[in-house]
């Protein structure tokens, strides 16, 4: 195979002037340890767990009201218990400063509804104290639910904090979600308390969610109280306001919680079934939050990290845990192309972020406008850009690194809410290679693994975990014997966790390529390909907006039907040429087994609201699936975006 090209080497003072060069010295000085590299610092980490997780307890100084005994107490996958007899609470960590001013701001605000918002660290630590005794005068007491309908505004911080520091566990929607996305979410926890506003503003358009609520509540028999959080227009009846929730003043306490103690319910997308409540608990996400953003993403007090995410994303949980490391964070609530695509550079201007997420269709898109955000905003502070939540093509790589040059590492990762982290990313001490991700994350034991379970490099592969991470969900909610844990993750490979994504790791260089789902890979004649690669062709030709690509597959054995959706340019059309066009670039860049039977337009393709392409539902409906029995349509960003697929079903039956 091509080795991928070069892009980036490691900064010559990597290890005088990061994060990650503070941890090897600190491993020198205090463990004996020193590391040639990003390799074997990997190495060691997966292969001497106690000792690599133990150093992370350590170096960032993990809080506890009782000592653990061990490190692991048990390893087996799933099961592993992390630091028995530990009791430690996560908002106690997120709300003390590390290094920071008790009056250098924690928190920025932006929004469409209303103006910037500011709050410092001892405004934020206040405010959280105010709304834990609001929440007790309510109830509230370690091990109840508290649930939001709200978006990324700092009054859902603070309500998550407070939350987490009396042991109530927490969930959150974002609330351009309907009634009933809402309800197969909460319903499944049983909250005792819900948060929420009645609207907001979405670019110039008001939106009101005063109906949705009415039935959200009527749908979730354990509430007790509803807290209305004013900010868009509208408001509620028969609830607690929120400044009367904020009104006494109080001292900040922390409950004490097991380190595996529930911290927050995240949920599965939904666009394969009904949505999975993936509980999430205190001491994983404090100990891989503090990892990954200190050594991957080389956040440091005075840092600020600004990342586009609504309250339903696992990323909104990653953005609240830069507090973790004493960096300042940027809420972002709106439409992310209003008033138009350059919005979010000119807010990382504003802002002065040092580290901006991006998801690689919003830099593609950038890309394809001809946008010049380093030449047209003062992003003077930006040392990092990360991308998730889809494949990044070459292309992107080479954009971002003409837009800001060697100055701004790219770190291109993929994880998942699975293990809300990163399984596969960069980082300061690695190198970054067009198309490539820079490799597995220090703590995880990442590979690929053939149909038969054996590992495998240089080919596309399942990806596999087969070690545990303290991130790897305590379990899922209401699951009492662990069946829908292991079903989900463990089933393929006894005692090993399948992720569900096809991945190709490099045996020269160690980097990899995340091709797709592996249930929507393309298998034509014997040759697998990932989607990633398929898109990659046809999006890169000016006439092509977006593509969606589903493999119908023949139960006797044929070569099945390849089928290609495409959503033309403004002004373009899909018509004979570009369909000679489309096939003849899929034909030179992969195969002939991969030029598709029909090519048909589209007016949107169907994503949900991370942004992710929904091959598998959109595959499953063409096989005559009922819509609502394959995915939620409050899921998807564009509402209508499967109609098209349910009308061509309905003709394909009549046929």
């Amino acid at each position: 195979m091509n080795e991928p090209e070069l892009l980036r080497e490691p900064a010559p003072d990597v290890r005088r002037a990061t994060a990650i060069g503070d941890y090897l010295t600190w491993l020198e000085r205090t463990r004996d340890l020193a590391f040639t590299g990003y390799h074997d610092l990997h190495h060691w980490s997966v292969t001497d767990l106690e000792g690599f997780w133990s150093s992370i307890w350590d170096h960032f100084d993990v809080r506890t009201h009782t000592r653990y005994d061990r490190v692991l107490g048990r390893r087996d996958m799933p099961g592993a218990e992390w630091f028995p007899g530990a009791t430690l609470n996560y908002a106690e960590h997120a709300l003390r400063p590390a290094g920071a001013a008790p009056d250098d701001a924690a928190v920025l605000a932006r929004s469409q509804t209303r103006g910037p918002m500011e709050l410092t660290w001892r405004q934020l630590a206040d405010q959280v104290a105010r709304a834990r005794a609001g929440l007790r005068r309510l109830g509230v007491g370690r091990g109840d639910r508290v649930v939001a309908y709200l978006p990324n505004i700092p009054e859902t911080l603070v309500a998550f904090l407070a939350t987490a520091s009396l042991g109530a566990i927490w969930a959150s929607c974002a609330p351009e979600f309907g009634a009933r996305g809402v309800i197969d979410r909460f319903a499944q926890i049983e909250p005792t308390i819900l948060l929420a506003t009645a609207g907001y503003r979405y670019g110039v358009k008001d939106i009101d969610r005063r109906d949705e609520l009415a039935a959200i509540r009527a749908g979730l028999p354990t509430l007790r109280h509803t807290v209305h959080v004013p900010y868009g227009p509208g408001e509620l009846t028969d609830t607690v306001a929120w400044a009367d929730l904020l009104a006494a003043p109080a001292d900040p306490g922390f409950d004490p919680v097991p380190f595996a103690h529930p911290l927050c319910v995240l949920f599965s997308s939904g666009t394969t079934g009904k949505p999975k409540p993936i509980v999430h608990g205190h001491g994983g996400i404090l100990l891989e939050h503090l990892k990954n953003h200190s050594l991957s993403w080389d956040l440091r007090p005075g840092d600020r990290i600004l990342w586009f995410t609504t309250t339903a994303w696992m990323m909104w949980n990653s953005l609240v845990s830069g507090l973790l490391v004493g960096a300042s964070i940027v809420l972002i609530d709106g439409n992310p192309l209003h008033p138009g695509l350059d919005w979010q550079w000119r807010l990382a201007e504003e802002t002065g972020a040092t580290l901006m997420g991006a998801s690689p269709g919003f830099l593609m898109a950038c890309r394809k406008e001809g946008l010049t955000p380093a030449r047209d905003h003062d992003l003077s502070r930006l040392r990092q850009i990360g991308a998730a939540g889809s494949p990044l093509p070459p292309e992107g790589f080479h954009w971002v690194r003409e837009q800001f040059g060697p100055r701004v590492l790219l770190n291109v990762g993929s994880g998942g809410t699975d293990v809300c982290t990163g399984i596969l990313q960069g980082g300061p001490l690695q190198p970054v290679r067009a198309g490539e991700i820079s490799g597995p994350c220090l703590g995880v034991a990442a590979t690929a693994y053939d149909e038969q379970g054996n590992e495998v490099t240089d080919e596309l592969g399942e990806l596999v975990i087969t070690r545990p991470m303290p991130s790897m969900p305590v379990g899922f909610w209401g699951d009492t014997d662990g069946s829908r844990y292991r079903a989900a993750y463990f089933d393929t490979y006894p005692g090993v966790w399948r992720h569900g994504d096809w991945v190709r790791f490099s045996e020269a260089t160690g980097s990899c390529t995340v091709a797709g789902r592996s249930d929507a890979t393309l298998n034509r004649g014997g040759v697998r390909l990932g989607t990633a690669e398929f898109y990659r062709v046809v999006e890169e030709l000016p006439e092509v907006n977006d593509s969606l690509v589903v493999h119908l597959e023949d139960p006797a054995g044929g070569p099945g039907e390849l089928l290609l959706f495409v959503v033309p340019r403004h002004g373009a059309e899909l018509d004979d040429a570009l369909r000679r066009r489309i096939t003849t670039a899929l034909r030179d860049a992969l195969s002939p087994r991969h030029v598709p039977d029909r090519i048909t337009a589209v007016p949107v393709v169907p994503r949900n609201r991370t942004g992710k392409k929904l091959e598998l539902p959109a595959k499953k409906i063409l096989l005559g699936a009922a819509p609502a029995d394959v995915v939620d349509r409050d899921t998807l960003a564009e509402p209508t975006g499967l109609d098209t697929f349910t009308a061509l079903a309905a003709q394909r039956s009549a046929h």
